[in-house]
């Protein structure tokens, strides 16, 4: 293919190139995919507001998360088996962001340790993290990501079962068997495989807690002394419940869509948490982020950053490391064009204002 300009060129390679099997648990929603679209179409129905006349000679795209700064607030969400789209995997993705100044969250599936992918770079990086049954193994991944200088927690709280993925059933989904889950041991690493239906289905109904309350956050702050985010909320109401048990971050995420389908778009369910918290904790998002403009306007809506998965995806499908940082230069680029144009010099010029509804126009 010709050099990739956008994200949907790497995607449209991504879908050429990958075996069936990992396009499809790649891409997919879950059932019909409403949501799927719903994260894209949200984005779509905002307008942006520019402001013209003001002095964007210098534009600083630079911001903190959690005390960490990073070059520009685009990171990278937490996907899952990463080796199924270029042999490197999740340490080309660590060392394209690494280089790029931003962060990397670390999924508990990914087919590269802990270790392997810090000494890969020395970019700041979150853990994502599932809640097993067998504590001590929820225990073993968080010590070592402590001890592999990760700096956050991100919990994935929307997930007691997996959603159901038509592509992933019909599929009878599994692990290619030259790969494991490399930060486990014997049926934990191999266990995503299957005759029948969706191997990661059975998995995660064989291993995760599905009796995880909010009294679980007091025990993982026995445990470490890392901050902690809570991923998958979508209202105000548990919001609000994170704010009361000290959460220190909340990603709005719908999980990329793959749980439950016709859940609002991330986008749309932003603004109603970020009230809620009332700046007691940060607020970043995820889902359906494709262009620099998505993230400005999750930033004008009050998100501290975005994170983008499948686009790391694509990625690493086109050129290993080297299409990662493709895709986040892109996303870089774009978002300080979007700056630019809209009279923004830092984050901290772009506001609500800037951003409505399409309806907004259609009444006038």
């Amino acid at each position: 293919m010709s050099e990739p300009v956008c994200i949907s060129d790497f995607e449209n390679h991504a879908k050429e190139f990958l075996p069936k099997n990992a396009w499809d648990y790649y891409s997919s929603g879950a059932n019909e995919g409403n949501t799927l679209r719903e994260n894209r179409c949200a984005f779509d129905r905002l307008r942006l507001r520019p402001r013209v006349l003001r002095d964007v000679s210098t534009i600083d795209m630079s911001t903190t998360i959690l005390g960490e700064k990073i070059d520009f607030p685009i990171c990278v969400a937490p996907t899952a088996m990463q080796k199924m789209a270029h042999p490197d995997g999740e340490i080309a993705t660590a060392k394209a962001v690494g280089q790029a100044g931003t962060c990397m969250t670390l999924s508990s599936w990914s087919t590269s340790t802990i270790e392997d992918v810090a000494s890969a770079s020395s970019g700041l990086k979150w853990f994502q993290l599932y809640v097993y049954k067998d504590r001590d193994v929820t225990i073993d991944l968080i010590r070592k990501a402590e001890r592999a200088g990760f700096k956050a927690i991100a919990v994935t709280v929307d997930t007691p079962f997996l959603g159901r993925r038509y592509a992933d059933v019909r599929n009878k989904f599994g692990l290619p068997p030259h790969l494991t889950l490399a930060n486990y041991t014997d049926s934990y690493a191999t266990g995503v495989k299957s005759n029948k239906d969706s191997g990661l289905a059975k998995f995660v109904a064989s291993l995760i807690n599905s009796s995880l309350t909010w009294d679980f956050i007091p025990w993982l702050r026995s445990v470490t002394k890392l901050q902690i985010v809570l991923k998958g909320i979508l209202n105000a109401e548990d919001a609000r419940l994170a704010v009361q048990y000290g959460i220190d971050g909340i990603l709005v995420s719908n999980h990329g869509a793959r749980q439950l389908d016709t859940v609002p778009a991330t986008i749309e369910v932003l603004p109603e948490i970020v009230s809620a918290v009332d700046g007691k904790c940060e607020v970043y998002l995820d889902g359906g982020v494709r262009f620099g403009t998505d993230a400005f306007k999750a930033l004008a809506l009050g998100a501290r950053a975005v994170f983008v998965g499948r686009p790391v995806l694509w990625g690493l499908a086109y050129q290993g490391e080297e299409g990662v940082a493709k895709v986040l230069q892109i996303f870089k680029d774009e978002f300080k064009l979007a700056m630019g144009l809209t009279g923004c010099c830092s984050v901290q010029d772009i506001s609500p204002d800037m951003v409505t509804h399409e309806t907004q126009y259609s009444k006038l």
